[in-house]
Formats: C-alpha cells, sequence, structure tokens
C-alpha cells in the first residue's frame, strides 16, 4: 500500500493507493481518502530523559510492591500470632539456658494454659516479663513438701523436667482466673514461691514458649 499527497483546493490531503481487480480480472488502483502514515519523531534530550525517569520510578514501585508482598507482609503476620522472647535468667535451666531467644506464639485464649506449659507472662509486683513453668491452674492446691516432691490436689506431681531441687515448704491455693508458675532450676529459681503475690492473672499472659532458635548449641522445641 501506498500514500499520496494530493492538492485539494487550497489543502493537501493523503490517500491510500489499493490495488483492485474488475470482472474481467483487470487489475488498476484507485485512491481512496487515507491517513498520513505516523513519522516517527525524534526525542529530544529532555524527553528521552523524562521518558527514562517514568520507566525508573514504575520499575521502582513494581519493586516497591514486590518487597512490602514478600517481606513486610510475612512479618505483619508473624507479628500478629507470634514475638521473640528473651529469657533473662537461668531459673529456667536445663530446659532453657539464660539468654535464649525463643518464638513464643501469643495466647489469644487465656484460659487454654494447661499444668506443664512453658509460658511467657508480665509480672506486675517485679515488673518484669518472666518465663516460666505453669504448675498451678484455677483452683488447684500446690503443696512443696520439703524435700523437693510437688503434690497437686494432694497427689503427687510428676515433674521430670526439673534440674535441681530446693528445700522450700509451702501450700498455694490457686485463684480463679489466675496461675502459678516456678522455675525448672527449683534450686535457682525466684519465682511464685517467693513473690509477695504468687498468681499472675491471666491477663497478664503474653504466650507460650515454643522453639529455641539462639544459642544454636539450645535449637529445638522447648519441652
Amino acid at each position: 500500500m501506498r500514500y499520496h499527497k494530493r492538492r485539494l483546493g487550497g489543502n493537501y490531503i493523503f490517500t491510500e493507493e489499493i490495488l483492485l481487480e474488475d470482472e474481467n480480472n483487470i487489475s488498476f488502483t484507485v485512491d481512496i481518502p487515507g491517513e498520513a502514515p505516523e513519522e516517527k519523531k525524534e526525542e529530544t534530550p529532555e524527553e528521552k530523559a523524562a521518558r527514562k525517569r517514568k520507566k525508573f520510578k514504575a520499575e521502582l514501585l513494581d519493586w516497591a510492591k514486590t518487597l512490602f508482598f514478600f517481606c513486610v507482609i510475612p512479618v505483619l503476620i508473624f507479628e500478629c500470632f507470634c514475638f521473640v522472647a528473651r529469657v533473662p535468667t537461668g531459673s529456667m535451666e536445663t530446659t532453657v539456658p539464660a539468654g535464649a531467644e525463643v518464638f513464643t506464639t501469643r495466647c489469644f485464649n487465656k484460659d487454654n494454659i494447661k499444668r506443664g506449659d512453658v509460658v511467657v507472662f508480665y509480672n506486675d509486683e517485679l515488673k518484669l516479663t518472666l518465663f516460666k513453668r505453669c504448675i498451678g491452674l484455677p483452683g488447684d492446691t500446690v503443696e512443696f513438701d520439703g524435700i523437693g516432691d510437688v503434690y497437686i490436689n494432694g497427689e503427687l506431681y510428676e515433674e521430670p523436667y526439673v534440674s535441681s531441687f530446693s528445700d522450700f515448704e509451702g501450700t498455694f491455693t490457686v485463684p480463679e482466673d489466675c496461675y502459678f508458675f516456678c522455675g525448672d532450676n527449683r534450686g535457682g529459681s525466684w519465682d511464685a514461691r517467693y513473690w509477695d503475690n504468687p498468681y499472675i492473672n491471666k491477663e497478664n499472659v503474653k504466650g507460650k514458649a515454643r522453639f529455641i532458635f539462639f544459642p544454636f548449641n539450645s535449637i529445638g522445641a522447648v519441652k
């Protein structure tokens, strides 16, 4: 197809030349009104720079969207359901060493704490976030016999995780909506046995300890 520039009156128009055949199969060409072919306009340095800036901004926006999707959203999801707790003392040795960092799942149902769970909670009396094992549930009577054994509601409570014993002797009755916590290093733990208020309200429970990820020689599930 060819284009022609023709004068019509005082103006110029563009026509398109097309090839046709009549009923006798004789070929001929005709001109029909058409639009001028687009002429490729050479960019000025300013237009070229503007185009490059626009392309760079579009690519930068794509990278930002990708980063948000693959990095920010997972972090937000993690923060909603989990957090990292650092064990401040050796009161939970050898289950969890001092200074360990532990993945902890948030407790949305504060009534779902079980005896034997390792729990992160806030102590109003000490103004500290602590890391202890729950041994007393609401309504439980917890008795320490002075020779290292613990009785729950009159029955001997087996504690295979305890790494050291103490000669503490005393009896506690856990109020409703509260828990009683002790360290596994029973001979070296400042815990509910010695606090002025030995009971932690369930609203102060933050989460359950799940997995030690630091130090590397202690990596593993919290049991």
